[in-house]
């Protein structure tokens, strides 16, 4: 792994090279960096003319792309109605990880009612919902100071029935549940590419190719992705899925809907010291470390699995405008708590995580059919953000889909005006589910954090509207705008010191990026693409003074000066990348493209 360059910003000598690389990178001597084929074709590229480049197909009734609660979920109820009614239908799903579960991260606090409704009987086939929850604390944090907060019942944080889980752990419980119901799964194969019937209609997706070298050439090992066809596809590929980027273009998806909203989560699971083991434990905080303008918040569950483990983290809400704010840094800097550090003392760090997730709730979500294909879960945005909870909506919104594709599918008269059939019974159940109804209940909370109150606004909102009026005001808030907007130059922002870590309870960018179990091959073209070279140097550093080597929770982006001194160019440390698809989000320029990279790649979750 790279190591991190630390610099000072504010330094003379930097402001210089600044300068001078601003001026040498205009004048169009910008290094190469991008050599990925979605911004360099191998149509023009000499090399690849006479490689083979057709693929291997194969058909199924229903793919689905994403092995995570709702697609898993999808996949189990096709198959339970197979069963039920005497059909057959041929259900895919790939997933990128080489195992399931191994890219899932959640905090997480599970509410039942979706699994419940999915395999009633849960318990007796051992899924591994072994916390229930038997205590809740709530409370804001000033910098030295813990102000409790009731947990009254009705409110957001009020967490009676639900169960502590590590996600990773039952998502591939899951995939065991679909395997035996007749699913086939194929982990370790990532989609990479949208096909299309002549219609324009949606025909399934193609998985990503092999062997291809750093500066995009073929390598001997090349090997074309597969494509596999579908009468319906399904995409459940999770926060800010990189297909569903192009869907949303393609289908004009997000016309009547406003802008998705997004945050990062950082998480670590710890086995700490048994006298400050509570099983079942449930706390919360909002406040300290950040300010009353950058919406996010803490959670500490107390896991019964045996060891005393605890998972932690925190969420920042990536509206955020500093630009030399860190969400990684202030995670760790949040652990130092006088109230939330002897937690950790005498505890051992035994992983860590991020990932990034919706928050624009309601007024975010886009049109969820076109012909060929759906959204479910996280992708098109189901979360509860005051819950901090999506995995339920995420899986109910599978079991919808995969209700109303399969009668779409077995009814006599399957016709359809496209090649690739368009299920518009779906968003039509859906908005009359339970999932719809909790969505409007919360709809206005995050938003009202974006007033000039900023937290304290918010939080009277949430009092006022959502637990004394039941989320029933009849207006609808908007939020603020694309969170890539929201960054303020570095000259109008003050920088902010962070302490050194202690490597005891806080620890470094590298040494948290080596508990994900991270690892790319490293012949292959850099998957965090740039749709202009020149942009990071011209634009970002000169006025935003790089803030991507400060939001990437894992390193991946780093500023270092040029073989003569003389200028910064950007170095894209592809290798940690864990995925989280920040960097996509938050980037000023809206340069960044993540897109697959080969498959294998990606972190090594075990259980986050």
């Amino acid at each position: 792994m790279a190591s991190v360059l630390i610099r000072s910003s504010r330094t003379a000598a930097i402001q210089f090279i600044r300068a001078t690389s601003c001026a040498q990178y205009s004048s169009g001597n910008t290094p190469k960096i991008t050599t990925h084929y979605t911004v360099i074709p191998r149509e023009t590229d000499d090399r690849w003319k006479d490689v083979e480049m057709e693929r291997y197909g194969d058909e199924a009734d229903v793919v689905i792309v994403g092995g995570g609660p709702a697609g898993l979920s999808a996949a189990i109820r096709l198959k339970q109605l197979c069963q039920e009614k005497g059909t057959d239908l041929r259900v895919c799903v790939v997933e990128k990880s080489t195992e399931m579960g191994g890219h899932i991260l959640s905090g997480a606090c599970l509410e039942p009612n979706a699994l419940n409704e999915l395999i009633p009987d849960w318990k007796e086939r051992g899924a591994p919902l072994k916390t229930e929850v038997k205590e809740d604390k709530f409370s804001f944090l000033t910098e030295k100071h813990r102000i409790p907060i009731p947990v009254l019942p009705g409110l957001p944080m009020n967490n009676h029935g639900n169960y502590i889980v590590r996600l990773g752990n039952f998502v591939r419980w899951l995939g065991e549940q679909a395997e035996e119901l007749g699913v086939e799964i194929y982990p370790g194969y990532p989609a990479s590419e949208l096909l299309y019937h002549e219609d324009g209609s949606l025909k399934g997706i193609a998985t990503s190719d092999v062997g291809v070298a750093k500066d995009g050439s073929p390598k001997q090992t090349f090997e074309r992705g597969m494509e596999l066809h579908a009468k319906v596809t399904i995409f459940g590929e999770g926060c800010h899925g990189h297909l569903a980027k192009q869907l949303y273009t393609q289908f004009n998806l997000r016309e009547n809907c406003q802008p998705q909203t997004y945050a990062i989560g950082l998480k670590e699971v710890w086995e700490i010291d048994p006298s400050n083991h509570h099983p079942g434990r449930v706390e919360h905080s909002i406040g300290w470390p950040l300010n009353k303008n950058t919406y996010g918040g803490s959670f500490i569950y107390h896991l019964d699995e045996g060891a005393p483990l605890v998972a932690a983290g925190l969420v920042v809400g990536l509206d955020y405008s500093n630009p030399y704010l860190s969400p990684f840094r202030e995670f760790q800097r949040f652990k130092h708590h006088p109230s939330v550090k002897a937690t950790f003392q005498g505890g051992k760090r035994i992983a860590y995580g991020a990932r990034a997730l919706n928050e624009g709730g309601l007024q975010s979500v886009p049109k969820l059919t076109f012909p060929g294909g759906v959204l479910v879960g996280c992708s098109p945005g189901f979360m509860n953000v005051p819950k901090i909870k999506g995995t339920h909506n995420a899986m109910k919104s599978g079991i919808i889909a995969a209700e109303a594709i399969y009668d779409r599918l077995t009814q006599e008269d399957a016709s359809s005006e496209t090649a690739g059939i368009n299920v518009t019974e779906y968003e039509d159940r859906l908005k009359s589910s339970w999932v719809w109804k909790e969505l409007v209940s919360v709809r206005n909370i995050r938003p009202s954090f974006s007033s000039r109150l900023g937290l304290y606004g918010g939080v009277m909102y949430t009092g006022l509207f959502y637990f004394l009026g039941r989320g029933k005001e009849p207006w609808t808030l908007k939020h603020h705008g694309k969170d890539a907007d929201s960054l303020k130059p570095a000259a109008e922002c003050t920088a902010i010191e962070y302490p050194k870590p202690d490597n005891e309870i806080s620890f470094d960018l590298l040494s948290s990026v080596a508990l994900s179990g991270t690892n790319h091959e490293g012949d292959q073209p850099a998957h965090l693409t740039l749709k202009d070279d020149s942009v990071p140097v011209n634009r970002n550093l000169a006025i935003y003074d790089g803030p991507e080597q400060r939001f990437c929770p894992a390193g991946v982006y780093e500023y270092v000066p040029t073989e003569d001194g003389e200028a910064m160019r950007l170095q894209i440390n592809a290798q940690n990348c864990v995925h989280c698809k920040t960097c996509d989000i938050k980037d000023p320029s809206q340069n960044i493209n993540w897109v697959v990279p080969e498959a294998g790649g990606g972190p090594a979750y075990s259980g986050m």
